[in-house]
């Protein structure tokens, strides 16, 4: 999740839910949990001879991090970070065929609703011994959406360690002309800016919508109603229910306020329309302030983020992020940890996400809510605010990234005015539950 660009939060969750399914057809995962690691009373001491800890990533060419293991390596004498890198695009895919081969790495950084699928398949360590030594480490203090990503069977196999909530863009310039006073806050509200802001002959528009993350944006809007895309269990439809179709009439309903020329393109490309002034308000994660940021830097003043209007269940949004993990196949455990401790120090956590140059939130309570956050990144309040509401939506069945496929092809339909937000749920919903029920 570190850099952007063209790697947006839409592709990260994708990239997670199809690792699922790489998962489940790999048989020769490791097997051999190590209930034994961690094991002991005090602060965890360092090696008494040197030890090399391996730790796979797409980021370790970041300058913070290769910054982090220098200043690691300065307190910690005996123990060298190997930074083992892969395209983000690849990266757990390659891990995965090493999990597999017995040749994993000590700690990884991975998307963080992967780690109790890593966890069920007993490639990772049960952190809890420990989280129970540490005095920086505090299970308490995570934010319960991202505690909910890396826990499995009431254990933590993972540390949180950055993330993002999805939330509202708008250009204040384009409200004031509109004589609209400050960001909407609930459904009628945004529906209202959104027509307001909409003169299609002279080119402006309220909204914009991207048909080919239909799915994925649909999210937060079906939370906020009240729904969920699966039943608890995992094992049956539930974005068909009546919450699921009050969102999605909504959703849909907010595409004659988008420009057509736009609905194909993704949040990342959409970015445009919204930096000209041609589109009043956008939704999406908090990369996009960064992206605004670098790109569009003449912009500043002109826009402003905010949380997303709330609907009938209240503040609800959607989480990605990521997380520090470790490997059972590790032979050096106590410097492991060592390192995925350190990385979770508060400095390092706040230095790591909003005091360099990215707009990513760091996953703990003390932190989002403390003053320096706002002072440093003002853009990211309405971000950090929605953390405390955030859901983190880990899907309990391996076949469902083949139903969001379906799902989002249906609301995209739906979306370019082919059929009604209805039909669109009602299709999804019989060729999704035709795809779980098969063995």
């Amino acid at each position: 999740m570190r850099n952007h660009g063209s790697w947006t939060a839409p592709a990260i969750i994708m990239l997670a839910l199809a690792t699922v399914l790489s998962l489940s057809a790999c048989g020769s995962e490791a097997k051999n949990a190590n209930t034994d690691l961690g094991k002991g009373t005090g602060a965890v001491k360092d090696p008494a001879s040197p030890q090399t800890v391996t730790f796979f990533s797409w980021v370790g060419n970041e300058p913070q991090m290769k910054k982090m293991a220098a200043e690691f390596h300065k307190k910690h004498p005996n123990i060298t970070i190997k930074f083992e890198n892969a395209p983000a695009e690849q990266a757990q895919q390659v891990l995965s065929t090493r999990i597999a081969g017995n040749t994993a790495p000590d700690v990884a950084y991975i998307n963080a609703s992967d780690t109790s699928d890593y966890a069920a398949r007993g490639a990772l360590v049960d952190l809890g011994n420990y989280m129970s030594r540490s005095e920086v480490v505090k299970p308490d203090d995570y934010v319960d959406g991202f505690r909910t990503f890396v826990t499995w069977n009431g254990k933590m196999w993972g540390l949180p360690f950055d993330g993002e909530t999805t939330g509202l863009f708008y250009r204040t310039d384009r409200f004031k002309e509109a004589g609209i006073d400050g960001p909407p806050k609930t459904w009628d509200e945004f529906r209202a800016a959104a027509e307001k802001l909409t003169d299609v002959p002279n080119g402006k528009y309220g909204f914009e919508m991207f048909a080919s993350e239909a799915a994925y944006y649909y999210y937060p809007w079906l939370h906020q109603a009240g729904g969920e895309p699966l039943t608890k269990d995992g094992k049956d439809i539930a974005f068909d229910s009546p919450a699921g179709r009050t969102a999605a009439a909504f959703y849909v309903d907010l595409a004659k306020y988008s420009p057509k020329d736009y609905l194909n393109s993704n949040s990342y490309d959409g970015r445009v329309a919204f930096a000209k002034g041609d589109v009043a308000m956008y939704v999406a994660g908090a990369w996009f302030a960064g992206t605004l940021a670098d790109e569009y830097p003449k912009i500043e003043g002109k826009w402003a983020a905010a949380p997303l209007p709330e609907g009938a269940a209240g503040c609800k949004t959607t989480l990605a992020g990521d997380s520090l993990v470790m490997f059972n196949q590790t032979k050096v455990s106590d410097a492991a940890w060592l390192w995925m401790e350190f990385l979770s120090q508060p400095d390092n956590l706040a230095a790591w996400t909003y005091k360099t140059e990215g707009t990513l939130l760091p996953p703990t309570k003390s932190l989002l809510d403390g003053d320096d956050l706002a002072k440093e990144k003002p853009v990211l309040k309405p971000f950090a605010d929605l953390m405390e509401c955030g859901v983190a939506s880990t899907v309990a069945n391996p076949k469902y990234p083949r139903v969001e496929t379906i799902l989002n092809e249906e609301l995209s339909k739906a979306i370019y005015g082919d059929q009604t937000a209805a039909e669109a749920l009602d299709n999804a919903a019989q060729q999704g539950r035709a795809i779980l029920a098969r063995g």
